[in-house]
């Protein structure tokens, strides 16, 4: 593995381009035609990331990356699956990639039915929107059984501890269901980022590093 792709140090640019994202100075690198020529013949992305597939959540804007800098995988909530984890071995085994990066985040969509769905008056979800959420649910009764109200209106459950319960639950999910990421993440070859990405400042932040130092 070559020092500029190493896992600390794709993370240390995806870092840089979120602060310069946050900045309101992003740099666009690698979106012209020679960087799309290029990628004309084949792929060698530095990053796999698998995010929540919310609109707000542009993965190569937040992290101000080009053309062929990351192999994306999205669903609603960030909830792991058979395709998600195929998609993340194949970035991993034929791609070769050195870092995941997991990004949930703020005001999420499904983690906001998934605590619903605990209500005792919660109306009834099409059975693929209540498939998808479902391994959401049990960070939510985490939340609720640990009583973690503060700054929360008593008798509503904290939504930002909900979704940062849910993201340490889809790294695990990850590393328990591929015996391929989980020995390349403990042979060094391969770094595990989960960050929570906040709407209203741009900022990932890092909740779980795995394989890399924490400097952020």
């Amino acid at each position: 593995m070559s020092e500029d792709a190493t896992p600390q140090a794709v993370w240390d640019e995806m870092r840089h381009g979120n602060e310069r994202f946050v900045a309101g100075a992003p740099s666009h690198p690698r979106q012209d035609v020679e960087r799309r020529h290029e990628l004309a013949s084949g792929q060698r992305p530095r990053a796999a990331l698998f995010g929540c597939s919310d609109s707000r959540l542009a993965a190569e804007i937040i992290f101000d990356e080009g053309l062929g800098d990351l192999f994306v995988v999205r669903n609603a909530g960030q909830v792991i699956s058979d395709s998600v984890v195929g998609s993340l071995e194949y970035a991993v085994a034929v791609l070769g990639v050195p870092l995941i990066v997991v990004l949930g985040h703020d005001e999420c969509g499904a983690v906001n039915a998934a605590i619903e769905s605990t209500q005792l008056d919660a109306p009834t979800l099409p059975p693929h929107i209540w498939r998808q959420i479902a391994p959401i649910v049990p960070a939510v009764r985490r939340v609720i059984r640990a009583g973690i109200v503060d700054g929360v209106p008593a008798g509503r459950v904290d939504a930002l501890e909900v979704g940062r319960e849910h993201l340490r639950d889809t790294v695990s999910e990850l590393l328990h269901s591929s015996e391929l990421i989980s020995d390349a993440v403990a042979e060094g070859r391969v770094g595990i980022v989960g960050a929570n990405y906040r709407l209203s400042e741009g900022t990932a932040v890092p909740d779980i590093i795995l394989g890399i130092r924490n400097d952020a």
